[in-house]
Order: structure tokens, then C-alpha cells, then sequence
């Protein structure tokens, strides 16, 4: 996506607060923040390899390049205080924080409690806005993940501040996984027979500048944001057949029954009441079977169905352009924590 120039600073721009922003969707919101003139200030995990100036890693410095950054630990009240916030005053408190591995200790402590310390460092620095990046998933809260978040989205709604929650849809780098299994002649994975789910995926950028634009645009403030990418919702089947059409290749499926993910949730969930290892392997098995099951889209309880027409949209890049250019550059798509296949 062609990046936009600059913005100067003026009478609109905010100090922002910046947490999770070394992730892919994170890189791309410090982005969409400098390019619409805000003053941003990143706290990052310290790393071990050499850094440039003042001890940040150069490659830091080039992707979050127009940020200042700062290193710390966003799951440390002191750290927060110390090394982030340092005393100084901000506007808006961005976080596209999460948790690694959606693991009960991991969520609970990176997708609530980390995120409340922050709330509390940032209401001390004079914050009166946050933006947070949720996952449209907690619709249907089943996992730890998702009543974690739920938890901190409550105690953000409390907290007196002005809010604007993103709940965010299917990322391109979650569906991206089969690419390469499927470059190297191997059928597209599906479960059941590739319909039971549907999911308007969200690039990136189109993300961060949503993201950016919730600071300025009261018409999201103190409001939950359910939001996917442009065009209709697509199907695992319907992505498969697209992949293979872009490589030039017959559609070739392996379908895969949710009874199998059954049976290895219940092998795990026994063992791991025995051997701790193996409880948080049942738990990464029932994300699994969420993803494979639910839908990424608004969920009309009353009906008891997900609603397409009620998704809404923004954006201008679709999955299917994603692919597009994945194919054509030979390129492996990024996907950090996203792993699934």
C-alpha cells in the first residue's frame, strides 16, 4: 500500500501512547499515527542484540521510524511508569497489545492485567482516551483469551476514560498459513466441508489507519467497533479455491473433521490435569476448534447467527490481493504469533 506523506503537526495532533506496536499491526499503526501528525512514543520489550543510539536496536528504529521509543516492560507497574510514561503528561493510550498464545497465565496476564496497570500509569500521565484492539471473537467468550479481554474491555468502560474498542475480524496473516503448504503441491486444509465458517479479513494497513482515525472521529468514541476489510465475507473453501487459481492449479482439498480436534481436546484436557504442559496444549486445541468453528463476523445473539450485513467494513485491500501479491513476489507472508497450520 502506498504510503502517504507526512502530515505537520498541528492543532489536531496527539501525544499517543503506543503499547504492542513491534507487531505487524502494530508497526503499521505507529505509522498511520506519524503520518497523521501525532507525537508517538512506543514502549518495547528489551532485546539482547546491539542497538544504535540510546540502545535501540537499528532495525526498531527503521520500523517505527517518526516514533520515539523506549524500552521497557509493558507487564511491569514500575517499568511503565519508570521507563514509559517517565513522568511525562499524553493524550491517547494505543494498544495493540495481546497475548502470544491465548494460554490462561498468558492471556490473564498480558490481555487484562497488563493492560490495567497501563490504564492506571496512563490516567497518571493525564490520558483521556484509549484505543484498543480487541478481537471481534469475544462475541461468544468460550476461551481464556476472550474472558480476559472481556475483563479489561469492562474495566476500560468503567474507568471514566473516553474509549473507542476495535474489534477486529480475521488478520491477513492468520489465513495466510497455507500459502507456501500449497506452493509445495499439498492440498488446502479445511473443516468439515470448508463452509462452516465465514470471515471478512482485514489487512494490516487498512487496520492501523482505522485505528489512527479513532482518536479524531467522535463518532467512535465510547463505543465497541466491530470491524472487517472491504468486500463480502469469504469462506476457507472459498480462499483455497482462489489460492489454487492464482497458482494456476485444479483445487485440491483435504478435509479434516471437527471430531478429530474433539478427540485431541480430550486426550490433552485429561493428561492435563496431571501434566501442566500438556493443560495449555488443550487449551491452544480449543482455539483450534473456535477458529475452525465460529465465524469472524457480528453475532446476532438473538437469531443465534452470525451476520455478515451487520460486519462492517473499510479498507481497500482485500485477502484475496494479499495472496495476489504473495504469489507474484514468491514471498513468504509474515505471521509472528499467527500460526495455525
Amino acid at each position: 500500500m502506498t504510503e502517504a506523506a507526512p502530515v505537520p503537526r498541528g492543532p489536531g495532533a496527539r501525544r499517543v501512547f503506543v503499547l504492542g506496536a513491534t507487531g505487524t499491526i502494530g508497526r503499521a499503526t505507529v505509522r498511520a499515527l506519524v503520518r497523521r501528525g501525532h507525537d508517538v512514543v512506543c514502549l518495547v520489550r528489551p532485546r539482547s542484540h546491539d542497538g544504535g543510539a540510546a540502545g535501540i536496536p537499528r532495525d526498531l528504529a527503521e520500523l517505527l521510524a517518526g516514533a520515539t521509543i523506549r524500552i521497557g516492560d509493558a507487564t511491569d507497574p514500575q517499568s511503565l511508569s519508570h521507563d514509559g510514561f517517565a513522568g511525562e503528561r499524553f493524550d491517547v493510550l494505543l494498544s495493540c497489545m495481546a497475548s502470544r498464545t491465548g494460554t490462561p497465565k498468558d492471556a490473564w496476564a498480558i490481555d487484562h492485567r497488563a493492560h490495567v496497570h497501563a490504564l492506571r500509569e496512563a490516567q497518571r500521565a493525564g490520558v483521556t482516551h484509549m484505543v484498543l484492539l480487541s478481537a471481534i471473537c469475544v462475541q461468544k467468550p468460550r476461551l481464556a483469551f476472550q474472558q480476559a479481554k472481556l475483563a479489561f474491555e469492562r474495566e476500560l468502560i468503567g474507568s471514566g476514560v473516553t474509549y473507542s474498542i476495535v474489534r477486529a475480524t480475521a488478520f491477513f496473516k492468520s489465513l495466510s498459513g497455507q500459502v507456501e503448504r500449497v506452493r509445495r503441491g499439498k492440498p488446502f486444509l479445511v473443516f468439515g466441508d470448508g463452509t462452516l465458517t465465514a470471515c471478512k479479513p482485514i489487512s494490516d494497513d487498512d487496520l492501523a489507519g482505522y485505528l489512527a482515525d479513532c482518536i479524531a472521529d467522535a463518532s467512535r468514541h465510547n463505543r465497541v467497533l466491530p470491524i472487517g476489510g472491504p468486500g463480502p465475507a469469504i469462506t476457507p473453501r472459498q480462499q483455497g479455491e482462489h489460492l489454487f487459481s492464482l497458482l494456476g492449479r485444479p483445487p485440491r482439498f483435504r478435509h479434516v473433521p471437527v471430531a478429530v480436534l474433539d478427540a485431541i481436546i480430550a486426550v490433552l484436557g485429561t493428561l492435563g490435569r496431571v501434566v501442566p504442559a500438556l493443560a495449555d496444549k488443550a487449551e491452544l486445541a480449543r482455539i483450534g476448534r473456535y477458529y475452525a468453528t465460529e465465524s469472524m463476523l457480528v453475532l446476532d445473539a438473538a437469531a443465534g447467527r452470525y451476520d455478515e450485513g451487520a460486519t462492517p467494513s473499510t479498507g481497500s485491500e482485500t485477502l484475496f490481493d494479499y495472496y495476489a501479491a504473495l504469489v507474484r513476489s514468491g514471498a513468504r507472508a509474515e505471521r509472528g504469533d499467527h500460526a495455525v497450520y
